[in-house]
């Protein structure tokens, strides 16, 4: 499946990555912190949800509905290098256990469990300081590509004029 799909993951149990996506949304905005979908990396992968938080700090959330999908990322460690802040987001239903094994990092990676309503944070992330040129560039990227949605969904013509990541 491809990368660019991956929040339209559906498992046998009902949650749905997009289900999570919105819960997590829901949360964030609740606590002074705007997500978007789908954000482009410069390393060629795609964050499931980046945001800033009041105080500038990039947050990336990894989301899994999937046990699979969960044991077989051995990629997700490339979005530390573009956030302050990361959680894995999860489906209340998948098991949690292997995110305190080693190999998940439980001591840089928060948890929140979400549905499609809802969300709450099981574990926080601690905070892993960017330096302050990286921020300041992952923060102009998601606005630049925040704001070309935007304009996009106002005008599709506008569309065929640069690109989002």
């Amino acid at each position: 499946m491809a990368e660019a799909d991956s929040l339209s993951l559906a498992p046998s149990h009902g949650h749905t990555a997009v289900d999570v996506a919105r819960g997590i949304a829901r949360l964030f905005a609740r606590n002074g912190i705007w997500c978007m979908p789908e954000m482009p990396l410069r390393c060629g992968r795609r964050a499931d949800l980046m945001g800033i938080d009041a105080k500038g700090h990039v947050i990336i959330v990894e989301i899994k509905v999937a046990r699979a999908d969960l044991l077989g990322d051995g990629k997700w460690t490339d979005y530390l290098d573009y956030c302050d802040r990361f959680y894995w987001g999860l489906s209340p239903l998948l098991d949690r256990s292997p995110l305190e094994s080693e190999a998940f990092l439980p001591d840089s990676c928060g948890v929140i469990v979400a549905d499609g309503y809802d969300a709450e944070i099981l574990r926080p992330a601690p905070l892993r300081q960017l330096a302050a040129a990286r921020r300041k560039v992952e923060t102009e990227r998601l606005a630049r590509a925040s704001l070309r949605r935007l304009v996009t969904l106002g005008d599709p013509h506008t569309l065929q004029w640069g690109s989002e990541g």
